[in-house]
């Protein structure tokens, strides 16, 4: 007998082919084989001493205060460290107990999921305004157009096209300036019959903006105001379009003056859960989040937010990510935007490993070469 060590990103189906174990025995095995880590806020102490003994009767565990046997504080902090199959009996055990444990049973189940497995698109980004943080992403006229098409051959599933800059202090337009912008560009796009070969998404809020785009083949409304007009939600509905609900604190103008959260994860979940009760009651059904990478958060944030984004998965829309570039990279190496390029990539690789299935990019090619580098690891036979 020789023993092999398996990384535990491994694909699980692979292994059981390459054993040839049973597809019943592989559904089993497959919940035992996700171990979460699931940290539990302001749970209260006697909740904390029923969920540690119910977890250590079925094989997990629970990581409490020291002082929460004498219950010296009503709440504390505690980590539930447990696999699929242990989340699942949890969720049964603590239907029936009190001290919150019964909503802890419903809400537990949103967060039973195994690895991400889908195909990762890439969102190509053109901007045609002059003031948009990375030059090199500039483009107006047949300029825009020729980009397009190479973003297209590189690879890109998607085209995310703006016209305004949304960076830390821009100044906004109004919607006639913005249209103006646009117009030369979409008015090609239509005409080439591009939108047959990509997906289109407009970066706006305006709703006249939208309403132009959307006659002429876009698919995808990108609000990173997560419809605060309720304008574009009637627009988008009516157009059965596709759309990305962004997390922004406060504007662009001010969103950089020092941000802060009780808690960042949850805060933003909070957010989205709040628009994507809006979107549907407008009619929109098909949705895409974004946490909002550097809008109205500090380094440390923006880390966190990748880190923990599985968290997010458990509001059930896929998950756009977009650190392309951006500053928070300077703020780990110094670094102009033209150099960042090495740890965007680190930093969307890291976002697919942790569930993004969207990554909104400048630089197509590289990410395809990327992800395609990545997906092969990923799918490694045995």
């Amino acid at each position: 007998m020789k023993i092999i060590k398996l990384s535990n990103k491994t694909d699980k189906n692979k292994i059981f082919s390459n054993i040839g174990s049973t597809k019943e025995g592989n559904i089993l095995l497959k919940d035992k084989m996700k171990l979460n880590y699931i940290y539990l806020k302001d749970i209260k102490n006697p909740a904390s001493l029923i969920l540690k003994q119910d977890a250590l009767s079925i094989g997990a565990d629970l990581i409490v205060n020291k002082d929460t046997i004498i219950c010296k504080k009503e709440f504390s902090n505690a980590l539930l460290i447990a696999n699929n199959k242990q989340l699942k009996l949890l969720s049964k055990k603590e239907k029936s107990q009190p001290f919150g444990l019964k909503k802890f049973a419903e809400e537990i189940k949103n967060f039973i999921f195994n690895d991400n497995k889908k195909k990762i698109q890439i969102m190509g980004v053109i901007n045609a305004n002059e003031d948009s943080f990375y030059k090199n992403s500039r483009f107006c006229g047949q300029e825009a157009i020729k980009k397009i098409e190479n973003m297209i051959e590189n690879k890109a599933d998607i085209i995310d096209l703006g016209a305004v800059s949304s960076r830390p202090g821009s100044k906004s337009v109004t919607q006639e300036e913005e249209l103006s912008r646009l117009k030369p560009i979409l008015n090609e796009i239509y005409k080439n019959k591009l939108y047959e070969k990509a997906i289109f998404s407009l970066d706006s809020y305006s709703p006249k903006c939208l309403t132009y785009a959307l006659e002429r083949g876009f698919k995808i409304v990108n609000d990173i105001t997560a419809l605060n007009n309720d304008d574009v939600a009637k627009i988008t509905a009516s157009y059965k379009a596709k759309i990305v609900l962004m997390h922004m604190q406060n504007n662009p103008q001010n969103m950089q003056n020092n941000p802060s959260y009780d808690n960042v994860l949850l805060d933003i979940s909070n957010f989205l859960e709040k628009r994507i009760e809006k979107a549907k009651n407008a009619g929109i059904n098909d949705i895409i989040l974004d946490i909002g990478i550097g809008f109205g958060k500090t380094l440390k944030h923006n880390l966190k937010l990748i880190k923990h984004l599985e968290h997010f998965k458990s509001l059930k829309y896929p998950l756009l990510v977009g650190a392309s570039r951006k500053s928070m990279i300077n703020k780990i190496v110094p670094s102009e935007a033209e150099e960042r390029l090495p740890g965007t990539l680190t930093l969307h690789l890291e976002a697919i490993k942790n569930g993004a299935e969207i990554i909104r990019c400048h630089d197509v090619k590289e990410h395809y070469q990327a992800i395609k580098v990545y997906e092969s690891l990923r799918d490694l036979e045995v």
